[in-house]
Formats: structure tokens, C-alpha cells, sequence
């Protein structure tokens, strides 16, 4: 089983973003709930980029 490259990040960063947005709702410790949402979406495009660029490779 192979997992395309890429995708973990992309998991993880959607994680971290759904996490950072609850914090933010709940309204503890806001500015850590907005690292955390940028970071989140950091790693959600760069792993999408990653996905692009590497989705012949799976074929």
C-alpha cells in the first residue's frame, strides 16, 4: 500500500486547522487559536502542492 505523498500533511494540517477554529470559537486563549489555524492551513497547502505535483508519479 502506498500513500500518495503529500497527504499526511494535508490530514494532519486539517486537524490542527478544525482545532485552532474551535479554540477560536470558545474563545480561550485566542492567539494561540490563530497560530494554530495559520499553521494548520500552512500545512494544508503545502501539502495540497505536494499532491499536485506529484499525482502522475502514482499512475
Amino acid at each position: 500500500m502506498k500513500i500518495q505523498e503529500g497527504l499526511i500533511p494535508t490530514v494532519l494540517g486539517t486537524a490542527v486547522t478544525a482545532t485552532g477554529t474551535v479554540l477560536k470559537k470558545k474563545d480561550i486563549k485566542p492567539m494561540m487559536a490563530a497560530g494554530m489555524i495559520g499553521f494548520g492551513l500552512a500545512h494544508v497547502v503545502l501539502g495540497a502542492i505536494d499532491m499536485m505535483d506529484n499525482r502522475n508519479d502514482m499512475w
